[in-house]
């Protein structure tokens, strides 16, 4: 038997929030890794769709028009923005890609969005001080896109964003920044990070690859302390710890233990 939770506060952003899940995947990837995703955090996302390069009978997604590989993943996530814009503009606030590997505790998305308005032209992510002026957020680690700066490369990227060269989190930086689209702050008022481009273990441990140290925009740092309560998103998490994280986040509760909610 399981008691219920208050789930009001929860329940009253997904109205006032509305979010829009769109996953990267491939065919091969759609039994493997992406029913996962439909069947964990997926499922609270206001709406949720599978960008694909192939149709499959066996499991809806949107066939976007672009050669398949990972040589061409700006193209299609170009396309998929495009095809967002153009078919679900009005059913949400905010657009989030994510990866089929990518774990989302969409509740504290919610959380973090609901103190902007989806008419600023800002997006949010895992923050990398390279390459774009402004810097750009990593692919695997999510971002979300405003309404309004979806509305900007929709009507425009024709003219300022790349079809299909380089990296996609790279070149969708690029197309942002062209757009005068702001890279916003996702971290909490203690300056601990929400969006994540490894898994929990990688930032508690701190066993970072060297280049990471170059690319992260806060310094890299590293330990419990370092992540947010409200943390956002992981990523490169296999399947079985996408349902360990499912009876972590939402189920194991410490006896005697009540929890505060700092809604600031």
């Amino acid at each position: 038997m399981r008691f219920p939770d208050n789930t009001e506060i929860a329940d009253a952003l997904y109205d006032k929030v509305r979010v829009l899940c769109w996953i990267m995947t491939a065919p091969e990837n759609l039994d493997s890794k992406a029913k996962h995703v439909k069947a964990t955090w997926g499922k609270r996302c206001n709406k949720l769709i599978f960008v694909s390069d192939h149709e499959d009978p066996d499991f809806p997604t949107i066939k976007i028009e672009v050669e398949h590989g990972r040589d061409h993943l700006t193209a299609k996530t170009m396309a998929a923005f495009d095809y967002i814009y153009k078919h679900y503009y009005d059913q949400a606030d905010w657009f989030l890609k994510a990866d089929d590997d990518t774990y989302v505790i969409v509740e504290n998305l919610r959380y973090l969005l609901s103190a902007h308005k989806p008419t600023e032209p800002v997006y949010f992510g895992h923050h990398f001080k390279v390459i774009v002026r402004q810097g750009y957020f990593s692919g695997g680690g999510g971002y979300a896109v405003s309404k309004e700066a979806l509305r900007r490369f929709g009507e425009r990227s024709k003219d300022f964003c790349a079809a299909d060269q380089g990296a996609e989190d790279v070149e969708w930086g690029r197309c942002m920044e062209k757009l005068q689209v702001k890279t916003g702050d996702s971290r909490d008022t203690l300056g601990r990070s929400r969006f994540h481009c490894f898994d929990a273990a990688t930032f508690i441990h701190g066993g970072y690859p060297d280049w990471y140290r170059q690319y992260d925009k806060y310094g890299a740092k590293q330990g419990l302390d370092s992540i947010s309560d409200y943390a956002i998103t992981f990523h490169y998490i296999p399947v079985n710890v996408m349902y360990e994280l499912e009876f972590f986040i939402y189920h194991l509760k410490p006896f005697g233990i009540d929890r505060v909610y700092a809604l600031s």
